[in-house]
């Protein structure tokens, strides 16, 4: 697969594209051909070396389609979204064709969402729902302002 690659600490300048084999997932993993990736701020502290070691292929969250899933729980070909956890730091992450995710953290979706829109929502959703949740108690019977109300994808069922 291609990749793109942190080749040392540093800018933009330091993310080269690189071939590399392809993941294999693990028990507990979901196998994701990605079709869009984000680019988030904590990416660029984790490349400019301030974080430490960090993973060779870095991005936190993607959107895709399910390209093995080991449980069965997620049929091939089924769009999902996924926020890496721990995905650029301590394991590869997202600016790649393929990438092994763990199973919790990948939702599928159906949305009329082009990819690069729906692959904004992982990791800013993943920061505000406990906020809302947790830090602002928000829940039943309580009012709650937002900027914004939370995807479609994502309110509960």
């Amino acid at each position: 697969m291609k990749a793109i690659v942190i080749t040392g600490p540093g800018g933009p300048e330091v993310l080269a594209v690189a071939e590399l084999p392809d993941p294999v997932p693990a028990a507990g993993e979901v196998l994701i051909r990605i079709q869009a990736f984000g680019l988030n701020h904590a990416e660029a502290y984790m490349r400019s070396g301030a974080w430490g070691q960090v993973a060779r292929i870095p991005g936190i969250e993607c959107a895709g389609t399910v390209e093995a899933d080991p449980s069965g729980r997620l049929a091939g070909g089924t769009p999902v979204v996924a926020i890496l956890g721990g995905m650029g730091r301590t394991r590869n992450g997202s600016y790649a064709e393929l990438v092994t995710v763990p199973s919790s953290n990948v939702v599928p979706v159906r949305t009329s969402l082009t990819w690069t829109d729906l692959v904004a929502l992982p990791e800013v959703y993943s920061t505000a729902w406990p906020g809302c949740t947790r830090t602002w108690t928000c829940g039943p019977g309580r009012r709650c302002w937002s900027a914004a109300p939370p995807p479609r994808w994502a309110r509960p069922r």
